[in-house]
């Protein structure tokens, strides 16, 4: 086996191994992980500081997973937007393709925690067929996304196979790959891997940091590696209630992700899954977060705020107001608070 799948190989899956790691085992976790499947690698694991901090919540199970009331077990309908198994097609011109059914970590806030590492998420030579198919038959069709799961998970001739029978659909102009193993498995991007994604251009990346301390030197390789290679990276961040939802963190995150190639793309309003209500903050949270970056930082390490639309709604940007009058004479404030005019023309 390759470094990467040792360390893979090596996951913790039961609570009982964070007693021996940390001295600590939160009571009833087993009745969470009946449920929703726990992974840890070794090496996420090493960047855990201490119990109840950024990353550990991220991955550890609560018992508040099994609290919710409030959420959905599919809160983005994928399932009936689904024309064939694993592929989920929302947008008139685009494609969710879901190739793997497993991750380097299993995110306690993740949109598909209903299924994502359990047998009730199934993908076999057949689903992908079917899914390939689906594609060749649908002109419509200019843009996929790869995911999962996380397909960065398969091995390189897998992954190629995908790839090669995507770009050989002439409707298709853009790949996309959502993965997280840049953060949650960084040497899994081997030298082979760039290139085996390289030969498929235009590809892109979304990968997905949520914190600063997940912005290691093994991270860094690993982007710098792919963005060598002609792969533009962006970073859809979730906003996580007591991880993330701090101006201070956000903005340590999105320069440290400007500094490791990647470009912050979206800030996702935690989805209404079932099981992750815990996480959610409210919409005016991350919009006070986007008043703080606005004017603040760097253009290019401003994200789109955005909330998923439960029913499948698509993704709808949130923006904060700064127009306070409209008409003949447009009034509003700047980032400093300044009240500014601007004459609007004509129609």
């Amino acid at each position: 086996m390759k470094h990467w799948q040792v360390l893979l190989h090596k996951s913790i899956t039961q609570p009982a191994y964070l007693f021996t790691r940390f001295g600590i085992v939160p009571e009833n976790l087993d009745r969470v992980t009946a449920i929703y499947p726990m992974r840890i690698n070794p090496y996420y694991l090493g960047l855990i500081k201490q119990p109840g901090d950024p990353l550990w919540r991220q991955v550890v199970p609560d018992r508040s997973e099994l609290g919710d009331t409030v959420c959905m077990e599919d809160p983005l309908n994928e399932e009936n937007l689904s024309p064939v198994p694993n592929l989920v097609h929302k947008y008139p011109d685009r494609a969710l393709f879901l190739v793997h059914n497993q991750c380097a970590v299993y995110c306690r806030f993740c949109t598909r925690k209903r299924k994502v590492g359990t047998k009730d998420m199934v993908v076999s030579n057949n689903t992908i067929t079917r899914g390939i198919k689906y594609l060749q038959q649908t002109p419509a069709i200019k843009d996929v996304l790869v995911s999962g799961g996380d397909p960065l998970l398969l091995d390189d001739n897998r992954l190629d196979y995908i790839l090669s029978n995507l770009r050989a659909i002439k409707h298709i102009d853009i790949i996309r790959i959502g993965s997280r193993v840049p953060c949650t498995l960084p040497m899994r991007v081997t030298k082979k891997l760039a290139a085996t994604i390289k030969r498929y251009h235009p590809v892109y990346i979304n990968t997905h940091f949520n914190h600063p301390d997940e912005i290691t030197p093994e991270a860094a390789r690993a982007c710098n590696r792919l963005a060598d290679a002609g792969i533009p990276l962006g970073s859809q961040t979730v906003l996580l209630k007591g991880i993330n939802d701090d101006p201070e963190i956000i903005k340590r995150l999105l320069y440290n992700l400007l500094r490791i190639r990647v470009k912050p793309y979206y800030l996702f309003q935690t989805d209404m899954t079932k099981g992750t209500n815990h996480f959610r903050t409210p919409i005016a949270r991350g919009l006070e977060i986007m008043h703080s970056l606005i004017g603040h930082v760097s253009g290019m390490a401003v994200p789109t705020f955005a909330v998923d639309a439960p029913g499948g709604g698509g993704k709808i940007p949130l923006v904060p107001s700064f127009v306070k009058e409209t008409g003949r004479k447009l009034v509003f404030q700047n980032y400093c608070g300044a009240t500014c005019t601007y004459d609007n023309p004509e129609e």
